[in-house]
C-alpha cells in the first residue's frame, strides 16, 4: 500500500491463505513473503520446491522482515487494526481482509492470546532469478519430490533490489 498499490489490488493478490506456492500473486508475476526473528543471519524458511520456482510465477519476488521484540513493537491484532484502518474507506476491504484471515487461520476471538510484540528492524526485496540460492522441481535430483529448507539472505545479496521496481516489472505501478 505504500508503494501505490491498490488496496482492492493487494487484497486480492494474498493467496498465500488459500495454499498458493507464493503468497502474493500480483500483474505478471509473485511475491513471496518472509519474516524472521533472528538477530544474526538473516535466514527465512521455505516451506516446498515450488515456492521460490519463477518457472511457476515470473517475475518472482522474495520479500522478507526482521523482527525483534520488544515493548516498542506491536501486536498482530494492533498489526490487523492499522491494516484495517488504511482500508476502512474502501468498501468491502476491511471484510475481505478479515475472511482473508480466517482463512490463514487468525480471529479476533484469540485477540487477547496474542500478546507478543514485533518491531520491524530491516526489510529485503529480492528478485528470485537464475543464481539465486534456492532449490526447486527442477534443479533437484529426481526422486526428491518434496523438500522444506532454510536460506540466509546474507548470502543473496547481489538479487536485492527496491520495492518500486519489483512492483514496476510486476505491473502493479506505473
Amino acid at each position: 500500500l505504500d508503494a501505490g498499490v491498490e488496496p482492492e489490488t493487494a487484497l486480492k493478490a494474498w493467496v498465500g491463505p488459500e495454499d498458493a506456492p507464493q503468497d502474493f500473486l500480483l500483474g505478471d508475476g509473485a511475491i513471496e513473503a518472509k519474516a524472521t526473528m533472528s538477530s544474526s543471519g538473516f535466514p527465512v524458511k521455505i516451506g516446498s520446491l515450488e515456492q521460490l520456482d519463477d518457472a511457476i510465477a515470473s517475475p518472482l519476488f522474495l520479500a522478507a522482515v526482521r523482527f525483534s521484540g520488544g515493548d516498542d513493537g506491536l501486536t498482530l491484532p494492533e498489526m490487523v487494526r492499522e491494516v484495517e484502518r488504511r482500508l476502512d474507506r474502501e468498501p468491502g476491504a476491511v471484510d475481505f481482509l478479515r475472511e482473508r484471515l480466517m482463512v490463514a487461520g487468525y480471529s479476533d476471538a484469540h485477540a487477547g492470546q496474542y500478546s507478543r510484540r514485533f518491531e520491524p528492524r530491516e526489510s529485503r526485496i529480492l528478485s528470485v532469478s537464475e543464481g539465486f540460492p534456492r532449490l526447486t522441481t527442477g534443479t533437484v535430483p529426481s526422486g526428491v519430490t518434496r523438500a522444506i529448507y532454510e536460506i540466509n539472505l546474507d548470502h543473496a545479496g547481489g538479487f536485492v533490489c527496491d520495492l518500486g521496481v519489483a512492483l514496476k516489472k510486476l505491473g502493479v505501478i506505473g
